[in-house]
C-alpha cells in the first residue's frame, strides 16, 4: 500500500495530527446538514418558491447522501483515504462556495446536491480510518472522540443558523462554513497520509443502480409523507419501488463473491443486535428532535433561534460526554452503559409525554438535556461494540452499513411518528369540538367560534404530540430490553479471524 503506514507503529503512535483534519472536514460537512433548515422561509420569500418546491434543498441532499453513503464501502476499499478525503473536500467546498453566490433557486440545489457528494464520504471514511488507526482495547476512546463530532455540529447548527437568519442574509451561512472548508482541504493535500488498507475492485454497476433505487426510493417517500399525505402515489409509489429494489440489491449482494455492500457481516452477532438497537434508537431520538421544537414553536409560540437554543444544552452534554463515555466503554464494556443509559432515556422521554400548555421554558431544558444524556452512553457504545466483532476487512462495510440504517431509520421513525401525532391529532381535535357543543358551551358568533377552534386546534396538537412521545418511550422500552443480550466482544486475534464474544462484566 503506497504511502501507508505499519498497522502495528501506528497503534503504539496513532497519528492524530491526520486524524484531526479528517475530524474537521466531517465536523464542517455534519453542521452543514442542519445549518440550512432554520433558513427555508427565508429563502422561499427571496427565490418565491412554494414550501414543497424548497424543501428540494433538503430532500436533494438527503437523497444523494442515501445513494452514496451505502457505495461508500467500495470507494474506501478501492480507493487510498488521501484521495477519497480530498474528493470529497473539494467537492464539498465547490457545491459551498456555489450555494453562496446561487443566482437562481435551481443553481442553489444542485450546489446543495453538490456539498452532498462531498459529505456523503466523510462519516463512513472518518469511521473506517479510526478503527484501523487505534487498537481494539482503545477504540472507545476514539469512537469517543468520533461521536463528539457526529453528535455536536447538527445540534448546533438550528441554533446558529437562528441567529444568523435573525442578523445577516442566508447566504452568511454558507460564507461561514466556506473559509474552514479551504482550509481543510488545502491541510489535507499538504499533509494527509494514506493509512487504510486498499484493494484492486471494480464498481457493479446493477448494484449501484439497485442501492440507488432502493435506499433513495424509501428516503424519499417516507419523508414526503408528512408534507404529501401516505395516500399521494407519489410517496407510496416510491416506497414501494424502493422497498423492491432494496430486496432485489440485498439478494443480489448474497450471491457476489465480492458485494458492494456485504449483509454477511450480520452473522455475526453484536453487529447484528448493534444494528437492531441503533435503528430502535434512532427512531425514538428523532422524535426529541422534531416533536419538541414542534411543542415549542406551535404550541409556546417561542422564536425559532429560542427552541434552538433550548435544544442547544443537549447538544453540549452530549459532545462532552462522548469522549468520558467512550474511555468508560473501554473500561466496563457496553451493556452496563448502555442500560443505565436507555432507563434515563425511558423516564426523560416518559416526562416529555405529559407536557402542557403553560410548561416552563427552563424545565422542559433540563428534561430534554437529561434525555440527551442518556443517550450519549448509549449510541456509540453499542455502535463500537459491534464494530469490534467484524475483521478488519469488513470494517468499511460495517461503517457504511451503520451510515446507511442511520438515514433510513430517521427518515422513516420521522414520517411515522408524524403521521401518528396527526392522527391522534385529528382525532382529539373532533372529540374535543364533539364535547364542547354536546356540552351546550359552544359560542354561536363567528369571533367565539374563530377562538374555540384556535384552542382545540392547539390542545389537539399538544394531545398528539404527547401521544407521540409516549408511543417514543415504548420504543425506547424496546432498545432497552434489546440492549440486556449484549455481549463484550473479545479483540480479534487477526484479521480474518471471527470475533467470538465473553460474558459482560
Amino acid at each position: 500500500m503506497e504511502n501507508s503506514l505499519d498497522i502495528k507503529k501506528m497503534h503504539e503512535k496513532p497519528p492524530y495530527a491526520m486524524i484531526a483534519i479528517l475530524f474537521i472536514g466531517a465536523f464542517v460537512a455534519l453542521l452543514n446538514n442542519t445549518l440550512l433548515n432554520v433558513a427555508l422561509p427565508t429563502i422561499m420569500d427571496e427565490f418565491a418558491v412554494s414550501p414543497a418546491t424548497v424543501q428540494w434543498l433538503t430532500t436533494g441532499y438527503m437523497l444523494i447522501n442515501g445513494i452514496l453513503i451505502p457505495a461508500s464501502a467500495f470507494f474506501i476499499q478501492k480507493f487510498t483515504n488521501r484521495s477519497l478525503f480530498i474528493a470529497a473536500m473539494t467537492f464539498f467546498t465547490l457545491g459551498t462556495l456555489l450555494a453562496m453566490l446561487a443566482p437562481a433557486f435551481g443553481v442553489l440545489v444542485a450546489a446543495r446536491m453538490i456539498q452532498a457528494v462531498g459529505s456523503a464520504m466523510m462519516m463512513p471514511l472518518l469511521m473506517n480510518v479510526m478503527l484501523t488507526a487505534f487498537p481494539i482495547e482503545r477504540r472507545g476512546s476514539a469512537m469517543g472522540l468520533f461521536g463528539l463530532v457526529m453528535i455536536t455540529a447538527p445540534a448546533i447548527g438550528p441554533t446558529l443558523s437562528g441567529w444568523v437568519i435573525e442578523h445577516y442574509s442566508w447566504r452568511t451561512l454558507f460564507g461561514i462554513v466556506l473559509p474552514f472548508a479551504i482550509l481543510t482541504l488545502i491541510y489535507a493535500v499538504v499533509k494527509l497520509r494514506n493509512i487504510t488498507p486498499n484493494r484492486d475492485m471494480k464498481l457493479d454497476v446493477f448494484s449501484l443502480v439497485l442501492s440507488s433505487i432502493g435506499f433513495g426510493g424509501l428516503l424519499y417517500g417516507f419523508s414526503s409523507a408528512g408534507d404529501k399525505g401516505w395516500d399521494a402515489p407519489i410517496v407510496y409509489g416510491t416506497i414501494i419501488i424502493g422497498a423492491i429494489a432494496l430486496t432485489w440489491f440485498i439478494v443480489h449482494q448474497l450471491r457476489m463473491s465480492d458485494p458492494m455492500l456485504d449483509f454477511k457481516i450480520y452473522k455475526h452477532p453484536m453487529f447484528a443486535l448493534a444494528s437492531a438497537i441503533s435503528i430502535v434508537l434512532s427512531v425514538s431520538m428523532f422524535s426529541g428532535m422534531i416533536l419538541t421544537p414542534l411543542y415549542v414553536q406551535t404550541i409556546r409560540g417561542i422564536s425559532p433561534f429560542h427552541s434552538g437554543l433550548l435544544m442547544l444544552p443537549g447538544a453540549i452534554v452530549m459532545g462532552l460526554m462522548s469522549p468520558i463515555t467512550g474511555r468508560l466503554f473501554d473500561k466496563y464494556g457496553a451493556r452496563i452503559l448502555a442500560i443505565i443509559g436507555l432507563t434515563i432515556t425511558v423516564i426523560s422521554t416518559f416526562y416529555l409525554s405529559r407536557l402542557g400548555l403553560h410548561t416552563g421554558y427552563y424545565y422542559l431544558m433540563a428534561i430534554y438535556t437529561v434525555r440527551m444524556f442518556g443517550i450519549s452512553m448509549v449510541m456509540m457504545p453499542i455502535m463500537t461494540n459491534g464494530l469490534n466483532q467484524l475483521p478488519m476487512i469488513s470494517n468499511p462495510h460495517g461503517t457504511a452499513m451503520n451510515s446507511t440504517l442511520q438515514q433510513v431509520s430517521g427518515a422513516i421513525g420521522s414520517a411515522i411518528l408524524l403521521t401518528i401525532m396527526t392522527k391522534r391529532m385529528e382525532s382529539s381535535g373532533a372529540e374535543l369540538f364533539a364535547e364542547a357543543k354536546q356540552s351546550g358551551t359552544a359560542p354561536t358568533s363567528a369571533e367565539g367560534l374563530a377562538q374555540l377552534k384556535e384552542q382545540i386546534e392547539t390542545q389537539a396538537m399538544l394531545d398528539g404530540i404527547n401521544f407521540s412521545f409516549f408511543l417514543s418511550t415504548l420504543v425506547a422500552v424496546v432498545a432497552l430490553i434489546l440492549t440486556l443480550f449484549v455481549k463484550r466482544v473479545m479483540p480479534p486475534k487477526n484479521d480474518g479471524e471471527y470475533c467470538g464474544t465473553q460474558e459482560q462484566k
